[in-house]
């Protein structure tokens, strides 16, 4: 009985995995797969492991890395979002150079540009038929100018791809007595594209489409776009909507299928094919799943709201939906503070460090990222930005250029470089050992799945060295999908074991090479007391792994001193060096980390007076936790905040002693949902604090998405004891005012 029994239960288990290895060969890999009401989680698993890119989404997973052009009427006003009623004489444009816009963009290592050929002011760059709103009514090259075109050309001519950002709201057609925008305009039958005397279409392709005045401009619009200026890769379309209007809605259907019809190869940002990855900052989420849960079928959908929770994707998030489609994400930010150019002088520019490990987390973390690079008002990029750009550039080439595997023997189907090859895992085997001819150093590993074919099926993996005679764990992460870079303290070794800990089904892996990153001085930050005195020091990494029970950050970052001045000028190993906290007062501070091979980034940061003697006089409400002495106490991490969110909010200081200032710094509080930040007010001085005197208005855009420290500079100096910050209108949730520090300079 007992032989019997056994027997019974051998065959169960036999039975039992031989219908899972067929369910597993019975799924069909798609773009989207229904969840039947029945089906068991082990079955929805199966399914989430094939789901796969279509081909299009494929095609935009290996540009990896892609450029983003804000440019517009916005670079002349120095505003992040225009309001529509801007004159195009501000356009003021005298030259302009795609050519050098794309010859820095290759050489940074990206594969696409991504031109805002009409930003939410609704002025476009294109010469378009259907308004007068735009480059064709402005100075530049007498009206005949079309920036979309010069930049088309230029991508050819640089082996580009080019995408485009038509927003879908347009302030000029709201705001335009004659506007298109929610003008109640009925839902008829139109012919795309409308057809305008003396201005044929080459492309001979016409739609029918049942809508409304706005929508028929829209793709009007979109029709010149897609068939005169060669082949377009991506659309992109936000959700923001600085104002709307009469209902106005928008028919996604027919946009769609217009995109589809004459763009077939192109991807279409936030909506069904590529997600925005929930911040404009470039943070990354530790695990990226692109298959995503849907209660409704994606396809069907004409509204995809923003996906900003840490998890997306995980086992229990997929057990509770309808349906599972694939669908990327990309991580956008910008290399300035702000979207558009203002100056070089104010506008901070992001260093090559941080371009470079945002680069490592997003295309390294199962992401593309898209880096904004606004030319300037001579139609050029800052020579800032191109500096940073040239050295992230030349990083990704020595780091990721050279594969340390290369002339390794092994399985082919993972050492060829060819994404179209991939090795499938049989049951039970869950490493691969790689062994190199020679020791090698190495501190990054890259992994890659067969998504287009196999879906993304890693949970956990690890990977281990052959050090000092044994296997030693140097490097652990969740999934890997598309691309993961796993990045780690220097090792030198000639073995290394990739371990699959946890999968969705029996894991294909594409691609695995190794790498060398030749580290670099650390990035610097400043730490500034109440009583001026500053410390400078590495700034904390990213990423901070401790694999070998020593501190990395120490590891990476030894043999280094630091220089700095207080004179304007960039610091040199002939410059100060830094030993002690310094005294910065009313002053920029710049800084250096110099090693004996080679020199960091600059840091640089202005410090207005001394907070040591100021005061509040009045506030118009506190809350109990969060007084308004919070907001000049030199630490950003502490905040005032109103007790009320009755508007104005305003706070009384006084400095101490007559102060000369030309500038006011606000530092927004540190939050993971800015809300409650100072977007507008007034600025306004007094001898008394009786009468008072409005020196400057303010304001500040773009908050909630970007809550990075700003400047107002004064139109002149002035001098006085006492200050009142009149806050009337606030960016967030709710209108209640935070205020992380106030400063004066």
């Amino acid at each position: 009985m007992l032989y019997l029994r056994k027997n019974i239960l051998f065959l169960f288990v036999a039975i039992f995995s031989l219908a899972n290895v067929v369910a597993q060969n019975t799924i069909t890999p798609q773009n989207t797969i229904e969840i039947e009401p029945d089906d068991s989680e082990d079955i929805i698993i199966q399914k989430s492991a094939n789901v796969v890119p279509a081909k299009n989404q494929f095609e935009a997973l290996q540009n990896e890395f892609i450029a983003f052009i804000h440019f517009g009427i916005n670079t002349f006003t120095r505003m992040e979002w225009g309001n529509g009623n801007e004159s195009p004489d501000i356009f003021d444009l005298k030259e302009l150079d795609t050519d050098r816009w794309c010859r820095v963009i290759k050489d940074a290592g990206m594969k696409m540009v991504i031109l805002t050929v009409k930003h939410h002011d609704g002025f476009v760059l294109w010469q378009s038929r259907y308004t007068k709103h735009g480059v064709m009514s402005s100075s530049f090259q007498n009206g005949k100018g079309d920036i979309l075109k010069s930049l088309s050309e230029s991508c050819k001519k640089f082996g580009l791809k080019l995408g485009v950002y038509l927003s879908p709201v347009d302030l000029y057609q709201i705001e335009n007595p004659d506007g298109l925008y929610g003008n109640l305009s009925e839902y008829t039958k139109r012919t795309i594209p409308r057809a305008v005397s003396g201005r044929p279409f080459e492309n001979k392709t016409t739609f029918e489409f049942e809508v409304d005045d706005y929508n028929e401009y829209f793709l009007n619009q979109l029709f010149e776009i897609l068939t005169e200026y060669g082949e377009i890769h991506e659309v992109w379309f936000d959700g923001a909507h600085p104002k709307t209007k009469g209902g106005q809605r928008y028919n996604y259907s027919a946009w769609t299928k217009l995109i589809r019809t004459l763009a077939p190869r192109a991807v279409i940002f936030g909506r069904e094919d590529i997600r925005w990855c929930g911040n404009e900052s470039g943070a990354t989420r530790k695990t990226e799943w692109n298959v995503i849960p849907y209660q409704f079928s994606p396809h069907s959908l004409s509204t995809f709201p923003d996906m900003t929770n840490d998890d997306l994707g995980s086992r229990s998030k997929l057990y509770n939906a309808k349906y599972l489609h694939y669908q990327q994400a990309e991580t956008n930010t910008s290399i300035r503070e702000g979207w558009f150019y203002r100056d070089d002088t104010y506008q901070k520019v992001r260093s090559a460090d941080d371009v470079f490990d945002i680069y490592e987390r997003a295309v390294g973390g199962n992401s593309t990222f898209l880096l904004n690079i606004p030319p300037n008002r001579e139609g050029r990029f800052s020579s800032q930005d191109v500096a940073v750009l040239e050295e992230t550039g030349r990083r990704i080439r020595e780091t990721y250029g050279i594969n340390l595997f290369a002339e390794t023997k092994g399985k082919k189907e993972l050492l060829d470089g060819n994404l179209n090859s991939y090795y499938l895992l049989e049951d039970g085997e869950n490493e691969i050992v790689i062994e190199m001819p020679n020791s090698q150093k190495i501190n990054r590993i890259v992994l890659q799945e067969a998504v287009d074919t196999h879906g993304e099926r890693i949970e956990k993996h690890a990977v281990d060295a052959w050090l000092n005679n044994e296997w030693v764990e140097v490097s652990t992460a969740t999934n890997v999908g598309y691309k993961r870079i796993l990045r780690f303290p220097e090792i030198t070794t000639d073995k290394i074991r990739i371990r699959i800990i946890e999968s969705r089904l029996n894991p294909a892996i594409s691609t695995v090479s190794a790498h060398y990153y030749r580290t670099r001085p650390p990035r610097l930050e400043f730490l500034r007391d109440k009583e001026g005195m500053v410390t400078i020091s590495p700034k904390k990494a990213e990423f901070n792994w401790k694999p070998h029970g020593e501190n990395s950050i120490e590891n990476l970052y030894q043999n280094y001193e630091i220089f700095y001045t207080t004179d304007g000028s960039e610091p040199t190993r002939n410059s100060h060096k830094y030993i002690n906290p310094i005294k910065v007062e009313n002053n920029e501070l710049r800084a250096v980390a110099i090693s004996s091979e080679m020199q960091g980034d600059v840091f640089r940061e202005y410090f207005g007076i001394l907070k040591n003697s100021w005061k509040v006089i009045s506030v118009s409400s506190n809350k109990p936790d969060n007084d308004a002495g919070l907001s000049f106490d030199a630490n950003p991490e502490t905040f005032w905040q109103s007790e009320t969110a009755d508007l104005p909010h305003t706070i009384v200081i006084d400095l101490g002693a007559k102060q000369t200032i030309s500038a006011m710094l606000y530092t927004p509080p540190k939050s993971e949902k800015p809300d409650g930040m100072m977007a507008k007010g007034d600025i306004q001085i007094s001898d008394d604090c009786e009468e008072w005197k409005t020196v400057e208005g303010f304001e500040f855009g773009n908050l909630v998405n970007d809550p990075t420290r700003r400047m107002h500079q004064f139109s002149n100096a002035v001098s006085t004891r006492y200050v009142r910050i009149v806050v009337c209108k606030i960016e967030g949730e709710n209108n209640f005012v935070r205020v992380g520090e106030l400063d004066f300079w």
